[in-house]
């Protein structure tokens, strides 16, 4: 079973490392008291340990056999699950979030490291195509070309403040990369340095148990702005992955692309996940409707990546009934603990500062919840002309807050949807009667967002084989890949094409006889293994 026992100390390739001197602790959000072992913080020298050990795995580790590899994946889940009380209890100690949230969010982590298993051992990631020769072609023969698609190398991945486990140290970007076949050295979020040891030690066993190369997987601990920039700076590193503020992706994206080698960063980062309301949906229940939306606006405190921070209502008496009851529903909600002091901070802030535009009313207010760091979800309302006129007022607060915003026809509402910037969710609320309305602007949302849905909310994101989450900028860095459900393997994959090679040269997966039986696309024709 892997250790609980906390070192304060990085895992680089397999070997506890005491770093520089320098340290940072963990802290109990709902205290701002300091968490015990200090973590310390290493060096560039060590760095490059790190970073080396992963480029000295790298072919080994690509090279793993089918079995071998999904079972590794299998194993690191075993292994979280092994120790996954303690994992939670030292998560809730770092986050302030509720246990029952940790609980699912350990099954998603470990869910998403067993889907990637099956993907690993369905194969159809190779995007195998074969192109056979054809010597007899006019006017030019066509020579045997076979392409298939072979891991980046190693993976620099970024813990994320507001998921200490799915979005972090085993989370989908290390899972999918790992499952690509590319070594991950991870970055620990600082918020939550111990839980990221105890599912650090989780991945390191597992890698000890099938004796893989120790460079497969190390994590660091260091300061973002130094570490975290050179972490991304190293030769080594083919690819980035990261959650985090539009702040910090920028920044690492401009540091990728200044490199002699740029390479992809893949940033989740900022997006206010606009909900549509049609005339339809306010002939139900409004109470029942202002409900929903309120628990989706303070789940985890707001702290989600798909929180609505829009919502779009009709002007009329209808829209004024429900913006009443999301008025009254909002007073029966308390803050929940912020993940750190800084985020509670940053969060107020933002609130002040919406609350000051002009134009711009508070429509319904909760109560503080207890502890220093949880404060009271907010609602606020204007109308579409102001918002449209306001850029303050699309900017992104991370928490438990949101803007209604009365809308007085479909042109101003297409107009509203236009403005925005790309956004992980769009979100309808509508009947059958609505469904010409929406159809005009479907192809807004289409070109805005990466996931649109009807007649739910965009909290909540299923890890399965259609999920995308990703959309264009500022939502993510780069709109064509998601970072959750199979499809975010892709990311760390890039294609090549084989030439004339003689069958014994050429990797099994593209060999005529397919003993790999994988389905492959064979002169443009889907031709499914036997």
């Amino acid at each position: 079973m892997p250790t609980t026992q906390l070192t304060g100390h990085s895992i680089i390739a397999g070997e506890t490392t005491p770093g520089d001197g320098r340290t940072v602790n963990g802290f109990d959000p709902s205290t701002n008291e300091a968490l015990q072992p200090a973590y310390s913080l290493i060096n560039e020298e060590q760095l490059a340990a790190a970073t080396t050990a992963a480029a000295e795995a790298f072919d080994a580790f690509r090279s793993l056999d089918v079995e071998t590899h999904a079972a590794f994946l299998e194993k690191i889940a075993e292994n979280i699950e092994a120790v996954g009380e303690a994992i939670v209890a030292r998560a809730m100690e770092e986050t302030g979030l509720p246990e029952a949230r940790l609980v699912g969010e350990r099954g998603r982590t470990c869910n998403q490291l067993r889907l990637f298993a099956q993907v690993v051992r369905t194969g159809d990631h190779r995007g195998v195509r074969v192109d056979p020769a054809l010597p007899d072609r006019k006017p030019l023969p066509r020579p045997d070309i076979r392409q298939r698609k072979i891991p980046l190398g190693p993976v620099a991945v970024f813990g994320a403040s507001n998921f200490p486990l799915a979005f972090s140290t085993a989370g989908g970007d290390t899972a999918s990369a790992l499952a690509a076949g590319c070594p991950v050295v991870f970055k620990a979020h600082n918020a939550h340095p111990g839980t990221s040891e105890l599912v650090g030690r989780a991945v390191t066993d597992a890698v000890k148990e099938f004796n893989l190369p120790a460079g497969v997987f190390s994590l660091i601990y260091g300061p973002g702005s130094t570490i975290g920039q050179a972490l991304v700076s190293d030769p080594a590193i083919k690819a980035v992955g990261f959650t985090g503020s539009r702040g910090g992706g920028t920044a690492l994206m401009a540091t990728a692309a200044a490199r002699r080698e740029p390479i992809p960063v893949y940033a989740e980062m900022s997006s206010i996940n606009p909900v549509f309301v049609f005339d339809g949906a306010l002939e139900g229940d409004l109470d029942e409707l202002a409900a929903a939306y309120l628990t989706s606006v303070t789940g985890s405190s707001g702290q989600l990546c798909t929180a609505p921070g829009l919502i779009f209502v009709p002007a009329g008496a209808r829209g004024d009934a429900f913006a009443g009851a999301i008025s009254q529903a909002a007073t029966g909600h308390a803050g929940q603990t912020m993940l750190t002091a800084g985020i509670a901070g940053s969060w107020n802030d933002g609130v002040a500062q919406l609350g000051e535009q002009d134009g711009v009313t508070q429509l319904g207010r909760g109560s503080d919840g207890p502890g220093e760091n949880a404060p009271a979800p907010a609602v606020f309302a204007t109308d579409a002309s102001t918002f449209l006129a306001n850029e303050v007022l699309h900017e992104e607060i991370f928490g438990a807050a949101s803007l209604v915003i009365r809308y007085n026809s479909a042109e101003e509402l297409a107009q509203a949807a236009e403005h925005l910037e790309g956004q992980l969710t769009a979100t309808l609320q509508l009947t059958e009667a609505d469904y010409p309305a929406a159809a005009t602007l479907l192809p807004i949302l289409e070109r805005k967002a990466g996931r649109v849905l009807a007649n739910g909310w965009p909290t909540g994101v299923d890890v399965g084989h259609a999920m995308v989450h990703g959309g264009p900028y500022p939502a993510t860095s780069d709109s064509r890949t998601t970072s959750v459900g199979s499809l975010a393997i892709d990311r760390f994959l890039r294609p090549v094409a084989y030439q004339n090679l003689p069958d014994q040269l050429l990797p099994a997966d593209l060999q005529a006889e397919n003993p790999r039986g994988l389905n492959r696309l064979v002169d443009g024709k889907l031709t499914l293994a036997e």
